[in-house]
């Protein structure tokens, strides 16, 4: 996968506004964090100080904007504050909130921008890893017209169409091609709603905290000024006209003629963060909307840990290994001729790699078979599960052995033979529970799965070895 570095905030910085639909007045502070740690929102001002992760799983709400809820927490209005996140090109941050909803600010993310280039960006140690995009991913909802694809290419690039029955806001289009012109070119634009819809979202006691100016107001039916200056006292607006040419509200101008499709595009851009992980891959996506944005964020979620479970490990020689044969004997009693894991090349949370170089110098080659050298197949198993057993050992203080107590569902795939790099992934299957390990091993030569099987094992303290 694509990666370069991880970055986070120089420094923290506040941003303090009013909640769009709540009305209540909100201070949000945006501090550095750690490397992995993604976008998180803390609500500092409910008990315990729960933590609300930007993460599709948590979306409770998409009428009005994203929610996200956990427990009895929940956060509305992330999106703005979730674009300008991505846009800015930054993958670690906290942000503690003292309320139920983000502020709107102006309707857009142009505030959070450029707090974000007034506090710096710094790089960070760990690499940014990407889902790439190699087939096509479609998302639809046939009961808005929506539909979402994800295709491949070689950046984040963003093409967003949208449509309504109105003689003002009819079809527009935008598109992002490079994640570095979101500041000038998505950023600054504003939300939008048509005037039919205002007084209703009053009436149903949202958009409380709304200003005129906070939202780009179309009005598309005619309207008597009586009324449209009854509408401004709602608000407590200056009163206010239609542009004759636009049809909009001449309390403010458009930034760019399709501003309405821009900022439906900045929507997606922070819908699709909710997804956790750095999209490589072509977005098009047509009459999108919270609801949508976010069900795609679901399912490229799924997908890419689908990827990231069967993803075929790439051994590189010329890396340093996290394991050599002497730390790897520290872990393990086997010895020769039956130590099987040559070095160790990745450990994280969820799987370990684990390289074999197979020479003709094996001791079993001179018996199977004398003219025609095959690895036994159940030592492709027991080489698994030697690597599973440095899996669950790798970081224990004292000492402790792994004894398999059953393998499952083994498969042999192709013959292994002198001149083969084995590279062994192993991961839990399921969380260790009283000192059992169940794993899922594969064994490949190259991008070629040679063999694979499920393992039980037990995990036991031992004396020395």
């Amino acid at each position: 996968m694509m990666t370069d570095k991880q970055k986070t905030l120089a420094k923290e910085f506040s941003i303090s506004g009013k909640g769009l639909h709540t009305s209540c007045q909100v201070n949000a502070v945006f501090k550095p964090a750690p490397e992995n740690h993604g976008f998180k929102f803390k609500r500092v001002d409910l008990e315990g100080q729960p933590i609300l992760e930007a993460d599709a799983s948590l979306v409770g709400d998409t009428s009005r904007g994203t929610v996200i809820v956990k427990g009895e927490a929940r956060l509305s209005t992330i999106e703005h504050a979730l674009a300008a996140l991505v846009g800015m090109d930054l993958d670690n941050v906290l942000i503690e909130i003292d309320n139920q909803e983000m502020p709107i600010m102006d309707g857009s993310a142009r505030m959070f921008v450029e707090a974000i280039e007034k506090a710096g960006v710094v790089e960070q140690e760990a690499e940014r890893v990407y889902f790439e995009i190699t087939e096509k991913i479609v998302y639809k909802d046939p009961k808005t017209g929506s539909e979402l694809i994800a295709l491949p290419d070689d950046d984040y690039r963003l093409n967003v169409m949208i449509s309504f029955n109105s003689s003002v806001l009819n079809n527009q289009f935008a598109a992002l091609d490079n994640l570095a012109d979101f500041k000038s070119e998505v950023a600054p634009c504003r939300t939008f709603v048509f005037l039919r819809e205002l007084e209703f979202l009053l009436q149903n006691n949202l958009v409380k905290g709304g200003d005129l100016d906070s939202a780009i107001v179309i009005m598309d039916h005619h309207i008597e000024q009586e009324e449209l200056d009854r509408l401004a006292d709602l608000f407590e607006h200056d009163h206010v006209e239609v542009q004759k040419e636009t049809g909009i509200l001449n309390n403010l101008d458009l930034h760019f003629e399709n501003e309405c499709a821009r900022h439906k595009l900045l929507d997606v851009v922070g819908d699709l963060s909710l997804a956790g992980v750095r999209i490589k891959g072509r977005i098009i996506a047509t009459k999108p909307g919270h609801g949508a944005n976010t069900e795609f964020a679901k399912l490229l979620k799924k997908e890419y840990q689908s990827k990231k479970r069967n993803a075929i490990p790439v051994y590189n020689p010329e890396l340093e290994p996290v394991m050599d044969v002497n730390k790897i004997r520290q872990f393990l009693p086997h010895r020769f001729p039956f130590l099987l894991v040559d070095k160790v090349t990745e450990i994280n949370d969820e799987f370990i790699v684990g390289i074999k170089n197979v020479t003709v110098n094996e001791p079993f080659f001179t018996g199977h078979f004398p003219d025609e050298p095959v690895m036994p197949g159940v030592l492709l198993v027991e080489a698994m599960a030697q690597c599973g057993g440095l899996y669950v050992l790798h970081n224990k203080t004292e000492k402790y052995s792994t004894y398999f107590i059953r393998i499952d569902n083994v498969k042999f795939r192709r013959k292994v033979v002198p001149g083969d790099t084995l590279i062994f992934r192993m991961e839990l299957t399921s969380p260790i529970r009283r000192g059992i390990a169940n794993m899922k091993g594969l064994c490949y030569v190259g991008k070629t799965l040679v063999a694979e099987g499920e393992f039980m094992a037990q995990i036991v303290k031992t004396e020395k070895y």
